[in-house]
């Protein structure tokens, strides 16, 4: 793997992990689209995303630090608030984490890895985060979210396995939809990364110990910081942007890079 490689995978990766607009859209697209990339491996797909998880930790650190508060109350069974947010993020992901294992078992994720595909889906649900992000809600602070919402969010977090609906993306259309405003579902959408980052994180693992790494270390060293690098200015970017403005500008880019895909789906496919 060329060193050009490595840092285009860890720049897609730092940039569009917590951007509403499809990480594994853009992952899975970049081997297709320039002739004789090889796989990158599982040692390279954990550097990617423990850059990624490195950077939401230290971004949202005192919330991340109410997370292992809230976890350790948990474990003692100890009532808190931060406990409270603790079973949130935890009640959120496990649906999508079961799901996962579904897919990957039964071979649903390769059949949904097509242009077409990504395509349609980078368009369809960029038009629902507009039309989402249309709502007047303004509910802030962590403190205003419900089980509803956590049961809702974390139902539709399930779909972003489809390739090209986007994780983010998703959580954040639904957060707008039950009244969140824009930084409030964009922080609650990067807090629930943080488990599914982890769970991908294993997942790589298990294949490294069945299949060996496949990459030496500096390469994993070099993606890890260029992808920690790139995350964490996606992330203060959005957060700033949320204060300022719509998603509007992300639904564009869905939108025209959805239709480019569905245009030039077959001579990917063919390359």
């Amino acid at each position: 793997m060329t060193l050009i490689q490595l840092v285009v995978l860890a720049i897609i990766q730092g940039i569009t992990e917590f951007l509403p607009i499809s990480s594994s859209a853009h992952l899975i697209l970049a081997p297709i689209a320039v002739k004789d990339w090889q796989d990158q491996g599982a040692l390279i797909d954990i550097a990617a995303h423990v850059g990624s998880l490195v950077a939401v930790l230290l971004y949202f650190r005192v919330e991340t630090a109410k997370l292992f508060r809230g976890g350790m109350d948990t474990v003692f069974f100890r009532a808190s608030d931060d406990r409270k947010l603790f079973l949130f993020i935890a009640v959120a992901t496990v649906p999508t984490l079961l799901l996962a294992g579904v897919f990957v078992t039964f071979g649903i994720s390769d059949m949904l890895r097509s242009p077409y595909v990504i395509g349609c889906t980078s368009i369809i649900f960029g038009l629902l985060l507009w039309h989402g992000d249309r709502s007047k809600g303004a509910r802030e602070g962590l403190d205003t979210i419900t089980w509803r919402d956590v049961l809702s969010i974390g139902a539709a977090q399930m779909i972003a396995l489809i390739p090209g609906v986007s994780r983010s993306g998703i959580t954040m259309t639904v957060g707008r939809y039950l009244g969140l405003s824009r930084p409030e579902a964009a922080r609650f959408s990067m807090l629930l990364a943080i488990p599914t980052i982890l769970a991908l994180g294993f997942f790589a693992a298990i294949k490294i110990a069945q299949e060996g790494a496949g990459a030496d270390m500096i390469s994993a060293f070099v993606v890890a910081v260029l992808s920690f690098i790139c995350a964490f200015a996606s992330i203060a970017f959005l957060m700033r942007l949320t204060q300022k403005m719509s998603f509007t500008p992300f639904v564009i880019y869905r939108v025209i890079f959805g239709i480019l895909l569905l245009v030039f789906a077959g001579q990917l496919m063919a390359a």
